[in-house]
């Protein structure tokens, strides 16, 4: 048998990434306490650098290395950046929030860059094996990152909880992944898409749809899909913040990866399948997201289920099996996750040592406190929302556009009660910080960085719901 060396310069970033994160490790042990900013900027300049070499080695072409386990594509390379972008802004918000609680640690920022390599991976995986080391990778690192503040017994209850679920959802997936390599006999995306489809829809056997089920379930947990999703609002409400920051943002857009590389590119053969499981789970995680959101008092947890109704607006781009619906999909994962880690940017920059800005009523009179960033939260809430010009209203007309192509239109309709519903929570927070009188009158402490990064952030949701045009076009060429 000859070895036949695979071709390392299509996964130079992970390559990158991974060394850099060795290096952090190193340099982490002989610094002190303060000089823990040094970790910070270097884990900047692995993101940063990341992102280049990305764009530098990216040509828009497919190519696959490691014995076709690998694959660096168009789709990736966006993915990928997004991601970059994303996590960048996560530890510039976190830092502060961190050194106010005096758990400013390297751990945090190695947790994190391995949980960026866990989603590189899963993004540019082209098989079973690949696929499934990439989600393992992350979730290991955020079961750590909600455990991370070690004096809190509601962090411990939360990350056990979360470790305890993921592992049977882990078990769930690779079962389903087994019974897939047990009927095709490959690991490969591609061979296994190559394989259905070769068959007839009659000869389709139990056992595949046995695969396909537990397959889905696996995914279902992972994104949070009701009724898969009783472990998200314990870890938004008990995980620190700075975690949450991270769990909320970056992950839901390999998340997506996830879903187009295993559903849509492996087994797109059994469409008409997952198609009808994907509905169910997209019309619970609207009606339970936006309903039960409504009771929350804590907004970390408020978020939550909005997030899983989230979660089923993506889940519409995604069962309508189209390149439009895909394009709708992949567009509305990336604009949730900037808007995602702005709303939580906003909670950090409301807190401070010895206070938590965890409840709705805390954004009480924010308007007379400081009117700007009154206004930020403003643009992100409507975004999330989904009120135009805010890039929210595109990613649910786009979603909503791809389901009624496909013949689905009671869906849309459905989706849009759900919408209509989950706005009266949303504007709830705009009511209290325009028409309330503060309860806090205290400075509001942020530094400029935080504030320099917020308004851009804001400024950058309510700029893409104006100009959308040029993110749908990129979205809608990686998928083509």
């Amino acid at each position: 048998m000859n070895f036949a060396m695979p071709d390392f310069f299509p996964a130079l970033p992970e390559a990158f990434v991974l060394g850099m994160v060795c290096l952090i490790l190193l340099v982490d042990v002989f610094l002190d306490e303060s000089r823990r900013d040094v970790i910070y900027y270097l884990s900047q300049a692995t993101l940063a650098g990341a992102l280049l070499l990305t764009v530098m080695t990216g040509s828009g072409e497919t190519h696959i290395t490691f014995s076709g386990s690998f694959v660096s594509d168009l789709l990736s390379e966006v993915l990928k950046c997004f991601v970059y972008l994303v996590t960048i802004g996560v530890l510039l918000y976190a830092r502060p929030w961190l050194k106010d609680r005096d758990i400013h640690k390297g751990e945090f920022y190695v947790l994190v860059l391995f949980g960026v390599l866990g989603m590189m991976i899963m993004i540019s995986a082209h098989s079973l094996l690949t696929l499934y080391l990439g989600l393992e990778l992350l979730s290991l690192s955020l079961y750590a990152l909600a455990a991370f503040d070690r004096d809190s017994g509601r962090a411990s209850e939360a990350a056990l909880k979360y470790f305890v679920l993921g592992a049977i959802a882990s078990c769930i997936l690779l079962y389903g992944m087994s019974l897939l390599y047990g009927v095709t006999g490959t690991l490969s995306l591609v061979g296994i898409g190559a394989y259905l489809g070769g068959l007839e829809a009659q000869a389709y056997g139990l056992t595949l749809v046995f695969a396909l089920a537990f397959v889905v379930v696996g995914l279902a947990f992972k994104l949070g899909a009701v009724p898969f999703h009783s472990w998200l609002p314990d870890v938004y409400h008990g995980a620190p913040t700075a975690t949450v920051l991270f769990v909320g943002s970056a992950p839901k857009i390999a998340a997506f990866a996830i879903v187009v590389r295993l559903l849509v590119e492996g087994l797109g053969g059994l469409h008409a399948d997952w198609q009808v499981m994907l509905v169910m789970l997209a019309v619970l995680s609207l009606a339970i997201g936006n309903v039960v959101a409504i009771a929350q008092t804590n907004i970390k947890r408020m978020l939550a289920y909005s997030t899983i109704s989230h979660v089923g607006f993506l889940l519409l781009g995604v069962l309508a099996g189209t390149a439009d619906g895909l394009a709708a999909a992949m567009f509305y994962a990336v604009t949730y996750a900037i808007t995602a880690v702005g709303g939580f940017g906003m909670i950090i920059f409301l807190s401070r040592r010895g206070f938590e800005a965890e409840n709705i009523d805390d954004f009480k009179g924010l308007n007379e406190r400081s009117p700007w960033f009154a206004f930020v939260m403003l643009v992100l809430v409507f975004s999330m929302a989904g009120v135009p010009p805010t890039v929210g209203f595109y990613a649910k007309l786009l979603v909503f556009s791809a389901v009624v192509d496909v013949g689905m239109a009671w869906l849309a309709v459905v989706a849009v009660v759900f919408a209509i519903i989950g706005a009266f929570y949303y504007l709830r927070i705009i009511k209290l910080m325009y028409f309330d009188p503060p309860e806090d009158t205290t400075p509001l402490p942020a530094a400029v960085d935080l504030r320099v990064a917020l308004s851009a952030n804001g400024l950058l949701v309510l700029g893409l719901g104006i100009f959308p045009g040029t993110l749908i076009a990129l979205c809608a060429r990686a998928l083509a």
